[in-house]
């Protein structure tokens, strides 16, 4: 019977518990009778859900700093770390809270994610003195966080590929890696007469001369802001690799080639000037002026391909760029979820002219580039 009463309790329980999330999904105007008890942490969740998704202008998380640092730390005390990110995001979107981008006590409170580093080099230029060492701090965790998730691919698709191609195993005698192929073959030593058999050689391949060269082309128009952050990071993780050649490159309807602060994303992120037109042509013709070797260049052009002038005169420079040998992809969005806005007539005539044209994640983009780098 005890057995049965566990159970009993197990299911109640859950009842509760399912209860309880289906009141904080639908609100207090689904229980008007006030049916469902809710805890206190529970109650709390309520009161910070309702302010932000119910309560309309008024009743927002509002723009005082006291009140919106209660409602921040709510939020941060009650929700995962998933849902905090969201609410955030919901929070700025819905009331263009400002105050949580203006203020250093409330901006250390947010939790780092792409959307906030987004918005915050959208308004770094509106951003007052006392608050953009705190954003930048900001931007610095969520950098090294993003590149703390994105080195190990990256390890094994880029750098691995390059390491591949740096030895062989029928190497002359000029070329011969002594260390590796000691380290290869130790199972080989002989006790008796104290020397190793090797049955396997390894060597340098003699390396080219020409390196590789990437270029990155990011628009920087406000609605690529994710983008342009994953391309900076992505730009900087490529720049440490010495048979690697990276030019950066921001554009709108002007070019800033800030290839000198590669090594830096954090510097890099805050050179864009999110918003303005569009100008790929320019960009496209600017990327051509950098090429040396065609057939050792690859141009990523990261845009939504709404282009502000002569729309034929970009699919041209596209073309002439192919043309030439230069391997050529137009990444529509570097994004995490899928939801992409781009000018799909556009992408259409880049595809029927052998330009891919895709949106992808950054891990997808690593991934390409490791191919890029052992020639498929």
């Amino acid at each position: 019977m005890k057995s049965l009463g566990s159970a009993s309790d197990g299911a109640e329980f859950a009842l509760r518990e399912n209860l309880t999330r289906w009141r904080l999904i639908l609100g207090r105007d689904a229980d008007s009778q006030a049916a469902v008890e809710l805890d206190k942490p529970a109650a709390a969740m309520d009161r910070a859900l309702e302010a932000l998704y119910r309560g309309g202008p008024a009743a927002g998380p509002g723009r005082s700093a006291p009140k919106l640092n209660k409602w921040l730390g709510d939020i941060r005390r009650y929700f995962p770390t998933p849902v905090i990110r969201m609410i955030q995001k919901d929070a700025i979107e819905r009331y263009g809270i400002r105050e949580l981008l203006l203020e250093p006590e409330l901006l250390e409170q947010i939790e780092p994610d792409i959307q906030l580093a987004a918005a915050i080099l959208s308004l770094k230029n509106a951003l007052p003195e006392k608050t953009r060492a705190t954003a930048s701090l900001v931007v610095e965790k969520l950098v090294a966080a993003l590149i703390r998730r994105l080195q190990a691919p990256f390890d094994f698709s880029v750098k691995g590929q390059i390491d591949r191609a740096s030895y062989h195993f029928r190497p002359g005698k000029n070329d011969l890696d002594w260390q590796r192929t000691i380290r290869l073959n130790l199972r080989h030593y002989q006790l008796d007469n104290k020397r190793i058999v090797p049955e396997r050689l390894v060597g340098n391949k003699r390396r080219n001369r020409q390196l590789k060269h990437v270029i990155l082309l990011v628009d920087q128009s406000a609605s690529m802001a994710q983008s342009v952050v994953y391309a900076g990071i992505i730009g900087s993780m490529l720049a440490s690799l010495p048979s690697v050649r990276t030019h950066f490159v921001l554009f709108d309807t002007e070019i800033a080639d800030v290839s000198e602060q590669i090594d830096d994303p954090v510097a890099l992120l805050f050179a864009a000037q999110m918003g303005g037109g569009t100008d790929i042509s320019k960009a496209l013709l600017y990327a051509e002026g950098l090429v040396t070797r065609p057939l050792d260049t690859t141009v990523f052009c990261v845009t939504d391909l709404d282009e502000g002038g002569d729309e034929d005169l970009m699919i041209s420079q596209f073309y002439r760029l192919r043309e030439r040998g230069i391997r050529t992809v137009c990444l529509l969005g570097i994004d995490d979820s899928g939801r992409l806005s781009y000018n799909h007539a556009a992408a259409r005539k880049l595809s029927a002219i052998d330009v891919p044209c895709l949106a992808a994640t950054p891990d997808a983009v690593i991934e390409m580039l490791g191919d890029i780098l052992r020639g498929a």
